[in-house]
């Protein structure tokens, strides 16, 4: 670690978030902005994706919008490329683009499944692997993967969201152990409820917020900077002994018992 920089900032890093145009990842990009970092956002929508930038580079910090899909490889080496010929490294990778298809296993087309799995587990692989070697001569990078506690347990999310990311989770723990030598830490975050579009698509039924709430001993749902931070923290010098974790951040609701 070098001791001339404060271990809880991420001043003069440069860091790749996906899926920064809303929810999780959007308040992700502007924490991390606002700790220091140069913050390159990746995300489908032009047009919220811009509006992210532009908000950010009014409150004097240093963007940039990377249009693109991240399940398409052309999109994916667009963006390598883009940061390779700016700054010629990369510091922070966070993977957090991915999306759901609620239908119990025997409604899901096969195609539908493909989906799920290529966006949510292939596309963070396929761009962790893309960006190997800019975040190899970072010296000390960090690539924190956005999993579910879906991936830990049973939810009413569906088999496809639940398997992506309880292989995002091993995927983690994997890619920790085969780059820690390469000087890149590799974590991730698994949340539950977070008060997000995504989120109020199902947290609008009152009883179905009533069970979640009742299933979650903080007794509320969580905070998009919640999660935000914990990520944040796990990309800081002051977590540069955390290596292939899956931090959950949840309110109590994995260890909830009887």
């Amino acid at each position: 670690m070098n001791t001339s920089r404060n271990p809880w900032r991420l001043d003069g890093r440069i860091a790749l978030v996906t899926g920064a145009s809303r929810g999780i990842g959007k308040t992700v990009a502007g924490t991390l902005a606002d700790l220091g970092a140069e913050v390159w956002l990746m995300a489908r929508g032009g047009a919220a994706l811009q509006k992210q930038a532009t908000a950010l580079s009014e409150k004097g910090h240093r963007v940039h919008a990377l249009p693109g899909d991240v399940s398409s490889e052309a999109d994916r080496a667009r963006a390598i490329e883009a940061i390779t010929e700016h700054v010629g490294r990369l510091d922070i990778l966070v993977n957090n683009a991915g999306f759901n298809i609620r239908k119990p296993a025997l409604e899901l087309s096969d195609g539908e499944i493909r989906s799920v799995l290529e966006t949510n587990l292939l596309a963070a692989l396929a761009l962790s692997r893309a960006a190997h070697g800019l975040l190899r001569l970072a010296g000390n990078a960090s690539i924190v993967n956005v999993s579910s506690v879906a991936g830990h347990t049973h939810l009413r999310t569906g088999v496809a969201y639940a398997m992506s990311k309880a292989a995002i989770n091993q995927m983690t723990r994997n890619l920790a152990v085969e780059w820690a030598g390469d000087g890149i830490r590799v974590n991730a975050v698994a949340p539950w409820y977070i008060a997000t579009p995504l989120a109020d698509q199902v947290l609008c039924d009152p009883d179905y917020r009533a069970e979640v709430l009742a299933r979650t001993p903080m007794g509320r749902i969580g905070r998009p900077e919640e999660v935000a931070e914990t990520i944040a923290f796990l990309c800081m010098p002051a977590a540069g002994y955390i290596d292939g974790q899956v931090i959950t951040v949840d309110g109590g609701f994995s260890i909830y018992g009887f």
